[in-house]
């Protein structure tokens, strides 16, 4: 039998960071089984699903207060059920000029139609012709029983105009 835990870490980025972690997970008796890290903000943040022997999670609690003492905040809490949900997975990836409320707007429609985000990755990059900033955005979704995909697909491209966006559809 195992438990699951969920590390969230960030603090000032500098190499090393990762292998901290990954040193402490294994020195626990800890599975790396999932990870989302990344430079942000030119912080080091993100977070990590460890699967570990119940007797053995204070142990990984210890392991990661070593590493708080070095500058990174890692917190740890238990991982919850993964959920077994009807639906078909919509793939949504946005362009357009950058502004205040984007995400918002989207956020907002998606939840107006019970759409659940499973995961969604921005950024921010300067336009090859116009050198204006750009908004591209990955949001990977799960569209529940029940709701037609495409009428989500037409919703947003309703929006659209308005939200001076492009959508396309994986």
């Amino acid at each position: 039998m195992s438990v699951r835990l969920i590390l969230t870490v960030s603090g000032s980025d500098r190499p090393g960071l990762t292998q901290a972690v990954a040193d402490a997970v294994f020195a626990a008796g800890g599975n790396w089984l999932e990870s989302h890290l990344s430079k942000l903000g030119g912080m080091y943040v993100g977070s990590v699903l460890v699967e570990i022997a119940p007797d053995a999670a204070t142990k990984l609690e210890h392991e990661v207060r070593a590493i708080d003492s070095h500058g990174l905040a890692v917190s740890v809490v238990p991982a919850g059920e993964d959920a077994v949900a009807g639906g078909e997975p919509l793939l949504i990836d946005l362009v357009g000029q950058d502004r205040p409320g984007i995400v918002a707007e989207l956020t907002r429609l998606l939840a107006g139609l019970g759409v659940n985000i499973e995961e969604i990755d921005t950024e921010i990059e300067n336009g090859a012709w116009s050198g204006e900033l750009l908004f591209r955005g990955r949001v990977h979704t799960h569209v529940p029983s029940g709701t037609d995909p495409e009428k989500v697909r037409s919703a947003l491209e309703t929006i659209s105009g308005d939200m001076m966006v492009d959508f396309t559809f994986g």
